[in-house]
């Protein structure tokens, strides 16, 4: 009975840490070259591949959760475009042009819009006289001023460049001097936050979704096809240079995997955990991704100092 209360906060926390990595590596990776809408198309193809035969596969009894109605149907259409395809072009090409630092600080924004959309939805009910509702106003508050805070303002570095032996892990930590990059920083900070507003109405629209299609498991394998087929037709038409498609490295061919594999987690769990606590509950977890950046980071930074006194 315990456990079983307490495995959506487990589901939470390990897709946040999971959040922070895939945000390092895919930063390396599109700093190195490769396209952030080509990216997302072999995202979610990945990660189609890698569920549809478990939510289509002979587990099944009968075959009705398979097929889709109308209804269903735009809905996840719209859930596949909105927070999929749309979320994830704008929040890796602001990726690319802010830093990861960055990335995971305006995610602090989620539980925010996340909040102020059930608000007005009525998913979320204010009371002035209640603690509780005091203490999601200032939760509201507080991740809106750290958010814009630590992507605003640049401060001093926080870890010492000459411990890090390698320029990848510079692009990991994101101290690129790039002026390119610097230029278009106000730019990366705009994706991100537009970026969040659609992952907020992603966890809203989830409430529907899981009403209409109780099968999580067959709910994330639609996700990821419709969002490969948009996010396809999306890349054909905006960015038609075959080269493009392009896999040039080992380590972009590790990250394609490993985002494609998190998208399958991270969908089902998602989906999971708003059935079960609602969406607020699975927005409030994304400042542990700053946390999981931190960590990371440092371990990187760790194995950089180490390898250099080894040298």
């Amino acid at each position: 009975m315990g456990f079983e209360t307490y495995k959506p906060t487990i589901v939470m926390i390990a897709l946040q840490f999971m959040y922070a990595s895939i945000t390092l590596c895919t930063r390396v990776t599109l700093v190195q070259g490769l396209s952030a809408r080509v990216f997302v198309v072999y995202r979610q193809t990945i990660a189609f591949l890698l569920i549809a035969p478990i939510a289509f596969g002979p587990r099944r009894k009968t075959g009705n959760s398979i097929f889709l109605g109308w209804k269903s149907f735009w809905l996840i259409f719209l859930a596949a475009l909105i927070g999929v395809t749309i979320n994830q072009n704008i929040y890796f090409s602001g990726l690319y042009y802010s830093s990861s630092t960055i990335a995971s600080a305006t995610g602090n924004l989620v539980p925010a819009f996340t909040f102020l959309m059930a608000w007005v939805m009525g998913l979320e009910k204010v009371q002035i006289k209640s603690l509780r509702s005091i203490a999601k106003v200032i939760g509201t508050m507080l991740c809106v001023a750290g958010a814009v805070a630590m992507a605003l303002i640049k401060g001093p570095k926080l870890l010492n460049s000459q411990f890090i032996p390698t320029n990848g892990l510079l692009l990991i930590l994101g101290k690129e001097n790039s002026d390119n990059l610097d230029s278009n920083w106000m730019l990366g900070v705009i994706l991100l936050i537009a970026s969040a507003i659609c992952w907020s109405f992603w966890l809203i629209l989830q409430v529907t979704l899981s009403a209409n299609c109780p099968d999580h498991l067959c709910l994330t394998a639609w996700l990821c096809l419709f969002a490969a087929i948009q996010s396809g037709f999306a890349t054909i038409f905006i960015e038609p240079n075959i080269n493009s498609w392009k896999i040039t490295s080992s380590l972009e061919l590790i990250s394609c995997l490993y985002a494609g594999f998190s998208s399958a987690v991270s969908f089902f769990g998602q989906a999971w955990c708003i059935s079960h606590r609602g969406p607020l509950f699975s927005a409030m977890f994304n400042p542990l991704c700053t946390l999981g950046r931190i960590t990371c980071c440092d371990f990187w930074t760790i194995c950089g100092i180490m390898g250099k006194i080894k040298g």
